[in-house]
């Protein structure tokens, strides 16, 4: 009951949604860049090699092009950072937290470029809500546009810098 009221205020505030209406739309597919391949991948498939590791379809043959290994994917998508969801927005809507958004959003952004900062903002607080944890898969599906890019050769760096950010955060949980 508290994670809609928490996603909605965090939308509003972030301007992408108008008070009163409950966040529905959430990343339906991701379109993954790595090393000059694009190719758009359904959130479901990367769900699917979160938790079985087995990669499949598009998502199993951008990953033989590019040379990675699905089970380094799978660890990135799932390995949890801790997170207060109210500490990490007030942080993000800091100088400091939109220069990071800023840097984030290189790697994790909309498909049109625009209100990057507002949506990964939302995208992290929403992903931190239920159990004071992010993982980069909870950031994809609680993306609020319908696509969401995923620059691939970036995601680790990404991690890495999101984990570096929210370690002086976690001596509050």
């Amino acid at each position: 009951m508290k994670q809609p009221i928490v996603a909605a205020a965090v939308l509003a505030s972030a301007g992408l949604v108008t008070l009163g209406a409950l966040p529905g739309a959430a990343a339906e597919n991701v379109r993954l860049n790595y090393r000059g391949f694009s190719r758009t991948v359904p959130v479901a498939t990367l769900v699917v090699l979160a938790e079985t590791g087995e990669s499949s379809g598009v998502l199993d043959g951008l990953l033989r092009q590019a040379g990675q290994e699905p089970g380094k994917l799978q660890s990135l998508l799932i390995s949890p950072l801790a997170a207060d969801p109210i500490l990490l927005d007030q942080t993000l809507n800091s100088l400091p937290g939109e220069w990071m958004l800023d840097q984030l959003g290189g790697s994790i952004h909309t498909g049109t470029d625009g209100a990057n900062r507002q949506a990964l903002r939302a995208a992290l607080v929403l992903s931190a809500s239920d159990d004071k944890q992010i993982t980069l898969l909870e950031v994809l599906q609680n993306y609020p546009t319908a696509e969401v890019v995923l620059e691939g050769d970036r995601i680790e760096a990404t991690y890495n810098s999101l984990a570096t950010f929210l370690q002086p955060l976690s001596i509050f949980l």
